[in-house]
């Protein structure tokens, strides 16, 4: 009896090291792919929060002229606000680029730590948050294109200065992501 288990662990340790051997290689070579998958993801939403970011500060330079202009035009009742953002050159908001997060947030989440998680979480917040404020901007506008008294464009110029103010954090959250 002595001999068959001696044959036995003989037979068998061979077999138990090369299935450990095995399982050893497969998960390296599976953290390998997942750390490369995740280097690839966030090389891509670096890439889209710079161009986010720059945008965000192009359209804020422009969308500050365009309450210059409506302060400018604020007294005048020929004016009507349709003019004015004719004479600013229209209205222009920040396209926010999320596309690679969105992808890895349906997918492998739980590879990507906690506080990266929370801050492209509340990037995404944001985004509808303007999204939301740019739709009630636009939907004043055309409703209101042919309007030319103060109050209307003083109201205009708040919106404004509300998208403003959801820009500005917005783009420090994307600064500090992308100085990672």
């Amino acid at each position: 009896m002595k001999k068959d288990i001696k044959a036995f662990i003989k037979e068998i340790v061979p077999i138990i090291v090369g299935i450990l051997i095995a399982m050893y290689i497969t998960n390296w070579n599976e953290n390998r792919k997942e750390k490369k998958y995740i280097n690839q993801i966030f090389l891509s939403i670096n890439k889209e929060l710079t161009e986010t970011n720059e945008d965000i500060i192009d359209k804020i330079s422009i969308q500050k002229s365009f309450i210059d202009t409506l302060d400018f035009y604020l007294e005048d009742n020929k004016i009507s606000l349709l003019d004015i953002t004719i004479k600013a050159n229209g209205i222009y908001i920040p396209t926010i680029k999320i596309n690679s997060w969105k992808a890895i947030s349906n997918s492998r989440i739980e590879l990507v730590e906690h506080n990266k998680v929370s801050a492209l979480a509340n990037i995404e917040e944001q985004k509808e948050i303007l999204k939301m404020k740019t739709e009630k901007l636009a939907n004043f506008l055309y409703s209101n294109t042919k309007e030319t008294g103060k109050e209307k464009k003083e109201f205009m110029k708040i919106m404004m200065l509300d998208i403003i103010g959801t820009e500005i954090p917005l783009q420090k959250e994307i600064e500090k992501i992308i100085n990672d």
